[in-house]
């Protein structure tokens, strides 16, 4: 499945509509959720304020209170344009997705008639019929027929999929297309509700909430906030008492130096373009909870049937008794199969022409009568030319041949048991009375999951089989996909058991399923990764949904959660490094003339007080538009411990925030001076 193409950073129509965006962001209303930046609005709007009165009194230094009004002004746009940017790229996803949205009419079964109506029409319960070559008109549930559909409007991918009733295949989604046979449909949303509905509102952000870990950094900050606060304030009687011009409009700025804004204005932007890059990979995440929570998963646990294994068994290979050639069972066994429409049946057929290159069989012909299977006979088979072949479970197929006067090789339950003790199922094949060998029917594992699960271990993930099969068969299907352990005879309620116990020992628990009986563990898990191609139930239970119905993605999931915490924390670092770096710049220059003493600790030689606050404020507003790429794209993951990533954000991100203001604000100080500005 290709992945979505990411929009370019600096796409133009991007670009336009986050600058529009950030002028409708400056209503206080909107600013009040963030409490950094209310807090330099607030301070712009002082200024602004003051800078008036002075204008009408004539006063000397509008010069210099305008340009700090307008670079206050400037860092509370900037941050605007940061978190605008962030969801500008979900818009222009979400514009992707309503363009597969289609005026169709619909097929209504209504008192035993069609009846054309509007899809917009319909109501949840509502029954459709849908034909070849037609428009699924909304979401539902499949309660009659079997057909291919086509869902590259949500998942991009052209390749169709079977949706049929009963079972764990049966949901569809409007706006995807069925493109051979027909299905009636039971409508399971109303206009508005549907997943589609719900896909666009996601990816624009509309509905976002803050995380518990976002929550509890924006109270820090806040308390960072309310400590300069009383720090700036503190300061103006001893610039009073030295005889320092320190005036509000330079009070102020030095507060909006000194507060946390760099992480203040880029916070919003982070979790949004953590959902994005999600929805880049295939992904919906219901909230940015679900992302961080992907970040910080102890246990995976994976519902076997359609997660690690494609859901059907499958013939892996024919196993002849001693008197006959695999050439012959494997004929027999394709003749028996023909009329066999399970997946089981058609993968005999399948393996029989791969390996024995046994085709083109007209049987028409040759009068040939098919053997249904039925859970009476519990076999299969074919009566064709005067012979009577048949396969099925092994004890049927041996009365069926013993029936019919033939002897029971001794090789065949050494067979029997040794596939099923490898988690098998032995389909025997008799021709009449003899009995001509044994199908190999396995569960077929994913391909590339084994190395999957391997890279998760090395994440330091848990993986957890869980399936209804016997210990027997579970543990085979562990070993062969690689999982680090399992459940067998699961019920739903075993599913949910496990969960909470996992987390009570204070885990966080990652959950994958497809089907209703997912539902439960996937509502209760703190990662609920539902299979698109799963039932709705599965699907409304899951806090993330997979539109691949891949559940190797769940690599990309934890990679993007631990991305999202990594850049939340290295830009944390680099903020508040920042921070004391400024402080340490700043005071010393503004302060030199009331206290000579501090012209040791003024290394950077700022031309003055007036052009140390202005290069500061400047610095301030810049920093945030030059760091938010990196918000958008995130810091790179790299599989290393707490301790590493601890260590290396302390000398890239704190070391760089603590270098970097001292390099910014001489350089500006520079040009400042050399134009006269201050």
């Amino acid at each position: 499945m290709p992945e979505r193409k990411a929009t370019a950073l600096w796409d133009r129509n991007i670009v336009n509509g986050a600058l529009r965006d950030s002028i409708r962001k400056f209503d206080p209303r909107i600013q009040a959720r963030n409490p950094v930046m209310f807090v330099v609005e607030v301070t712009a709007a002082a200024v602004t304020v003051i800078l008036l009165r002075d204008v009408i009194a004539g006063s000397k230094l509008i010069g210099f209170e305008l340009q700090i009004a307008i670079w206050l002004w400037f860092t509370v746009g900037f941050a605007n344009f940061a978190e605008a940017m962030a969801e500008g790229r979900g818009k222009a996803q979400a514009d992707n997705l309503r363009r597969t949205r289609t005026e169709t009419q619909a097929r209504q079964i209504k008192e035993g008639r069609e009846i054309m109506v509007p899809a917009t029409s319909l109501r949840r319960g509502d029954v459709v019929l849908v034909k070849a070559g037609e428009v699924i008109p909304g979401d539902g549930e499949v309660i009659e027929g079997v057909a291919a559909v086509n869902e590259a409007a949500i998942t991009g991918e052209s390749a169709p999929v079977i949706r049929e009733s009963g079972g764990d295949r049966s949901a569809v989604t409007g706006g995807t297309t069925v493109i051979s046979d027909w299905i009636k449909v039971r409508i399971t949303a109303n206009p508005g509700e549907t997943f589609l509905d719900r896909m666009i509102s996601l990816v624009e952000g509309a509905k976002r909430q803050k995380t518990p870990n976002e929550i509890a950094l924006s109270i820090l900050l806040a308390g960072l906030t309310i400590i300069f606060m009383l720090v700036c304030v503190s300061l103006y009687p001893f610039a009073l008492y030295g005889g320092t011009p320190l005036s509000l409009p330079v009070l102020v700025a030095l507060l909006v130096c000194l507060i946390p804004t760099t992480i203040g204005g880029l916070l919003s932007a982070i979790g949004i373009a953590g959902m994005d890059r999600l929805v880049q990979h295939n992904v919906l995440a219901m909230s940015g909870r679900a992302v961080e929570a992907a970040g910080d998963v102890d246990t995976l646990l994976l519902d076997k049937t359609g997660t690690i294994t494609l859901g059907n068994r499958m013939a892996s290979e024919f196993i002849a008794t001693l008197e006959v050639s695999l050439e012959e069972l494997a004929d027999a066994a394709q003749l028996a199969s023909l009329a066999d429409e399970t997946p089981e049946g058609r993968s005999i057929v399948v393996l029989a022409k791969r390996n024995y290159n046994l085709r083109g069989r007209e049987l028409a012909e040759k009068d040939a009568q098919f053997i249904p299977f039925s859970a009476q006979t519990r076999m299969s088979g074919v009566d064709v030319g005067g012979r009577r072949i048949r396969k099925g479970a092994a004890d049927q197929v041996v009365k069926f041949a013993r029936d019919n006067g033939g002897a029971i090789p001794a090789e065949l339950a050494p067979i029997v048991e040794r596939i099923s003790r490898s988690g098998g199922t032995p389909l025997v094949v008799a021709d009449g009375p003899r009995i001509l060998g044994v199908i190999h029917l396995k569960d077929v594992i994913k391909e590339g999951i084994r190395e999957r699960f391997a890279r998760l271990r090395a994440m330091g993930l848990r993986t957890v089989m869980i399936t209804g099969d016997n210990p027997l068969t579970a543990a085979a299907i562990a070993n062969e996909a690689g999982v680090d352990d399992f459940r067998a005879e699961a019920t739903p309620e075993t599913k949910l058991q496990l969960i909470r116990d996992e987390q009570a020992q204070g885990k966080l628990v990652a959950m994958i399923g497809d089907g209703t009986n997912d539902a439960p563990a996937l509502a209760q898990a703190d990662v609920g990764i539902a299979m698109n191609a799963g039932t709705q139930a599965a699907r409304e239970a899951g806090n993330m949904v997979d539109l691949d119905s891949n559940p190797t993605k769940i690599m990309e999931v934890v990679e993007i959660g631990k991305q999202l915490l990594i850049t939340r924390g290295a830009l944390t670092t680099f903020s508040i490094a920042n921070d004391v770096a400024k402080y340490f710049a700043i005071i010393p220059a503004l302060f030199v003339i009331g206290y000579p003493e501090l012209q040791s600790l003024n290394i950077m030689h700022l031309a003055t007080p007036q052009s140390a606050i202005l290069s500061a404020v400047i610095f301030n507003a810049l920093i945030i538009v030059a760091l938010i790429p990196l918000a958008l794209r995130g810091v790179k993951y790299r599989p290393l411990g707490a301790a590493s990533i601890l260590s290396r954000n302390l000398l890239i991100y704190g070391l760089g925030g603590v270098i970097i203001p001292f390099i910014g604000i001489k350089a500006i100080d520079l040009i400042i001076s050399a134009l006269q500005l201050a």
